[in-house]
């Protein structure tokens, strides 16, 4: 670590939102590029910098800032350059020159104590000096609190988010209570907030201590999937992240529960403990299913009569599920249609579509994701949209007349007679109730999806748990067609899902499974087949064909096959820009998938020559794309997702995007790709299961490879153990 001290002389770039500032320092030795997160910087600082030397292959020398001070200046020319530089709005260098002249060492002594004797000086009124004083005040205190945060260990963007959120409450805050940090700032989680708090000398069994571990100890359960934790299991995780024996746990939890931080329940002879938020958005989702629920009164004769005219119209041919599947959707207000690939769910839901126009109503089509409602739209020949834009994302949930980023409510909500949403199993227990709260009773509501897929990414198993509540009508399609029954893809996916062993004899055209035992020996298999094998099989380009992997970590996890696979599918060369930003090469031409919801990102999609089509926002965790341009002056880089749609994000906001040459099983949910690639060698028995390779190998269109080991293949197939997801929107549907 190398420390530098001298004058900000010129500011090159600063991104107000995070701080990111490239500058010119100016000292004995001459001028040095530096570059670093600043809360608040001005021309003519005087400024103590720790960091290290570094090369940039653009820009050159840097000196890249860890920590920094500002330093009063030390001599009648510091303080005079430092008033005269602009880091006191209204004081040039002229008028800093004179204020010095008069009050030499005295000058900011003056500026803070008697600062009406500025106005003694020509050119300041008493209005002016006010204003003067007022600025060195206001900076003053905020760099009083950027250093007392420093002093507990707190990055320099991360004080400027503290500051920012408290502003002087900061010292009391962190006096009483440093872990309301973890509840009030993003970025900020129990960890950081414990390192603090064990800094200042709060005792690890404090009362404060242990309130937030617990509940954060839930949040992380929400992020697994749970939307409760029963409490011998919350005492267990919660002891094992405060490393303190938990006594007295329902006195902690009941005061979470006065805070309205969580609910308890006690059902099954357990006590459950729910994040407040998601015990009642299960409540709501279960009240606003039932309510749905509204019987037709059409004779059943009627109906019979009228879905026959349109078969022989349309002339479609129907099985029996089929039939009663579009029998059972006019019957009632929600229908549930599950059934694996190759079912025939596309020409049920064809049949509904042509029956409801028929009957003059209106229909909607939505899926989770781009791909899928892509896919639904190929298909139905109906325009499908995600269920992000038919709910028209607002652009945050706190702006006015949204409720929960979107601008369809309960008092806007959609208006349509039918609504019709694929992909179901990638629903999660907060999208789910957000659409229910913009879908009026009265309206249809058929839920479209693969039950024995892995369940959704975010919390809740809401496709599982509403046909385990057995109040809505359940159609499940088990018939192959013939022309499905024709891919071996489609068979094995149905093979693998009824534990039923796979022949691996490479004699298909579309499954093949090649046998290797070594890590990098499967890398060079794969690498060969995008780059060179199957581009050509399934007439696709490279960046379509998708490597899946079970896990992220380990020699075969997302993120070491994403950098290997990004040297040999997108090398370095002249003319392609790339810029390292902490510590990830992203170049252009990498293929990146979004990693959060984003409902501000704007994007926009346009002709080749330029002129904007459609504009938008909101960018969804799992949308995928390639960088197009990386501009190292503006700090940005530009990627197109897979719907032409453009979406620019500074250099600080790359931490969204992570590269998808490779991605887990789970991030797959709703795509299908023309062919996939699974990497496959022994790993964890919980997550090596059949629900995972079922989901895995029906992610593939025309083609799909394993290269691996054909044993762990088999034993994942006879693997029946799921992790289990505590949820309960089965029973609060049936309390209804």
């Amino acid at each position: 670590m190398e420390s530098v001290t001298g004058y900000v002389d010129h500011i090159v770039f600063r991104n107000e939102e995070n701080g990111y500032t490239v500058f010119n320092l100016e000292n004995d030795d001459g001028e040095l590029t530096c570059v670093g997160n600043f809360n608040f910087i001005n021309e003519g600082e005087l400024m103590e910098l720790q960091g290290e030397y570094v090369t940039h292959n653009v820009y050159g020398n840097q000196f890249k800032v860890s920590s920094y001070r500002v330093k009063e200046p030390e001599d009648l020319v510091s303080i005079e350059r430092y008033l005269g530089s602009g880091a006191v709005k209204g004081v040039g260098a002229a008028l800093a020159a004179r204020i010095v002249r008069r009050f030499k060492e005295d000058t900011f002594r003056i500026i803070e104590e008697e600062p009406e004797r500025l106005a003694e000086i020509k050119g300041i009124s008493e209005r002016k000096a006010r204003e003067i004083a007022v600025q060195v005040e206001e900076k003053k205190d905020m760099r009083k609190a950027m250093i007392y945060l420093q002093k507990y260990g707190v990055s320099i963007s991360l004080a400027a988010k503290i500051y920012k959120h408290y502003g002087m409450k900061v010292y009391k805050v962190l006096e009483e209570n440093p872990y309301q940090l973890a509840d009030s700032i993003e970025g900020v989680g129990f960890r950081t907030a414990d390192e603090i708090a064990s800094r200042i000398g709060i005792h690890t069994d404090s009362d404060y201590r242990i309130k937030s571990g617990i509940f954060y100890t839930l949040q992380q359960a929400v992020g697994e999937g749970h939307v409760y934790l029963p409490q011998d299991v919350l005492i267990r995780r919660a002891g094992a992240l405060l490393e303190v024996e938990i006594q007295n746990v329902e006195k902690y939890v009941m005061d979470l529960c006065i805070e309205h931080k969580t609910v308890m329940k006690e059902a099954d002879g357990e006590i459950r403990v729910y994040p407040a938020h998601y015990y009642y958005l299960e409540l709501n989702t279960a009240k606003m299913l039932h309510d749905l629920n509204i019987d037709c009164e059409m004779p059943e004769e009627m109906m019979e009569k009228r879905l026959k005219a349109v078969e022989r119209k349309e002339k479609i041919e129907l099985d029996p599920m089929q039939h009663r599947a579009v029998i059972e959707s006019i019957k009632h207000g929600l229908l549930v249609l599950t059934g694996g690939p190759g079912t025939g769910k596309t020409t049920t839901i064809n049949t509904m579509i042509r029956f409801f126009e028929s009957e003059g109503m209106s229909i909607l089509l939505a899926a989770p994701t781009g791909r899928a409602a892509k896919r639904m739209t190929e298909a139905t020949g109906y325009e499908a949209q995600t269920i992000h834009r038919l709910l028209e994302v607002s652009g945050g949930p706190e702006e006015e007349g949204s409720i929960g980023g979107f601008m369809r409510n309960r008092e806007n909500p959609l208006e349509t007679d039918v609504l019709i949403i694929d992909e179901m199993s990638m629903v999660d227990l907060t999208l789910m109730h957000a659409l229910l709260s913009a879908t009026v009773p009265g309206t249809r509501l058929v839920l479209v999806g693969d039950v024995d897929q892995l369940p959704s990414v975010g919390p809740g198993s809401v496709l599982k748990d509403i046909i385990r509540s057995e109040r809505f009508p359940v159609v499940r399609l088990t018939r192959i067609f013939r022309q499905a029954g024709e891919s071996d893809i489609v068979v094995n996916a149905h093979k693998i899902n009824a534990g039923e062993p796979v022949i691996l004899d490479n004699k298909s055209r579309d499954f093949f499974f090649l046998r290797r035992q070594e890590p990098d020996v499967i890398i060079s298999v794969m690498i060969t087949l995008i780059r060179n094998k199957l581009p050509n099989y399934v007439k696709a380009s490279p960046n379509e064909i998708q490597v899946m992997t079970p896990t992220r970590k380990g020699l075969l996890g997302v993120e070491r096959l994403n950098g290997i696979l990004q040297r040999y599918l997108n090398p370095a060369a002249p003319g392609k820009e790339e810029r390292e930003i902490n510590g990830r090469l992203f170049r252009e031409g990498d293929k990146v998938m979004q990693i959060k919801n984003n409902y501000q990102l704007e994007w926009e999609v346009s002709t080749k020559f330029g002129l904007t089509v459609d504009k938008g926002q909101g960018v969804f965790n799992g949308d995928m794309g390639i960088i197009r341009e990386i501009n190292p002056y503006t700090e940005t880089l530009e990627v197109e997702f897979d719907d032409s749609r453009k979406v620019k994000y500074s250099f600080e906001m790359t931490e969204e995007l992570e590269h998808a040459y490779a991605i887990t099983v789970h991030k797959s949910q709703g795509s299908e790709y023309p062919a996939v690639i699974i990497p496959l060698l022994p790993g964890p028995r919980l997550l090596y299961n059949r629900n995972l390779l079922y989901t895995a190998v029906t992610r593939a269109k025309r083609c799909l490879t394993i290269v691996g080991s054909d044993t762990t293949f088999q034993e994942m197939i006879r693997n029946k153990s799921e992790q289990e997801r505590y949820t309960s929107l089965s029973e609060r549907i049936r309390e209804f």
